[in-house]
Order: structure tokens, then sequence, then C-alpha cells
């Protein structure tokens, strides 16, 4: 399945989480993601991703471990995912460690969860997020599709966003990860 999914700044973050909690029931959570990559960053250069994400939600923590492929459209950057459950990060961390993977950037999202039904009938889960290091809201709002349906899939997102007054020109395709990156590079410079 691929994740069709756009992102974008928001401008003004209350209104739009004025109207997602109009729609659907908000679950706020912590991610605490940590990227990996080998030493020559193979993964980075193709576009590929490998995840180790610790979700708190509510006193509870959820361990997933995410494969992300190249993307499939440029455009939006819409990727292949691929997650399991894991039991514990520390254990990820040492396996991925032993076979050569090493830490590429951690990072914390703070996320407000929204299920929505789209109008066409897909399920879509919007989600606004602030990275204490990075300036300013964002939100995400993706669906699974099929690799033939992308277009479709992220038309359907595309109107999720403009009913919450989000517009073509707030999109952005700026990872978190390379954003944090570049700042604390800036930082140590």
């Amino acid at each position: 399945m691929i994740e069709a999914e756009l992102k974008a700044r928001v401008a003004k973050p209350e209104q739009v989480l004025e109207l997602l909690r109009g729609r659907a029931k908000e679950e706020v959570a912590v991610y605490r993601d940590t990227y990996y990559d080998l030493p020559d960053r193979p993964l980075t250069s193709q576009g590929r991703e490998l995840r180790v994400r610790v979700i708190e939600r509510g006193g509870d923590q959820k361990v997933v471990f995410t494969y992300k492929a190249p993307p499939v459209d440029e455009e939006s950057g819409s990727k292949p995912e691929h997650e399991t459950r894991a039991e514990s990060a520390e254990q990820l961390d040492a396996i991925l460690n032993g076979l050569g993977y090493e830490h590429l950037v951690s990072l914390t999202k703070h996320c407000a969860n929204f299920s929505l039904t789209t109008d066409d009938g897909r399920e879509c889960l919007a989600t606004v997020v602030t990275v204490p290091e990075l300036e300013g809201t964002f939100i995400e709002v993706e669906t699974l599709v099929p690799e033939d349906e992308v277009t479709v899939g992220l038309a359907s997102v595309r109107n999720v966003l403009n009913s919450l007054g989000i517009e073509e020109t707030d999109l952005t395709t700026e990872e978190y990860t390379a954003a944090v990156m570049a700042l604390r590079a800036a930082r140590t410079h």
C-alpha cells in the first residue's frame, strides 16, 4: 500500500484544530522517532527511510518499526510504507546497530490525530504536528491506497485540506528529518 500524503504549513492552527474537532475525535500523542541509515547513507540517497517510532498516548507506549520505499509520486513525496509493531525500541536499536545501521536523526513530534472519512468514502488521518525544534505548525493528511490509486487518493487528501482552509501554496515537501538535521548543523557552525 502507498501512503498518499500531503503536508502543509498551517497559518491558523487553532482554526484548523477547531474545524477538525467538529469532524472527528482528537487523539493527542507524542512521537519519538529515530531514523537509521548505514554510514555511507544509501537509504537517504535513494529516498528510503528506516524508522523506529515510540508513540506515547495517555500513559501508554507503542513501538512501531517502519520501512518506507522511495517515493512513487515525486510532487507529494508519497511512498510505499511497511510497518509492524515491536516490543522494544531498545531491542530494535541494538539489532539495527548490530547490523551496521547508525542513528541518522532522532526527533520528537507533538501530534493531534483525527481519523476522518472523506466525502468519497476514503478513510484518512489528519495530523496537526509541531516539532519543538522547528518553527510553526504543520498538517499532514494521508490515506492508504493501492499504487494505481495514488492520484485519486491525493485528490481526496487535497479536498480534506481545502475544507480546512489549507491552500495549494501552503503545501510543502520539506521533511522534518532534513529540517532538524540542517538546524542542528547550523548550530554547530
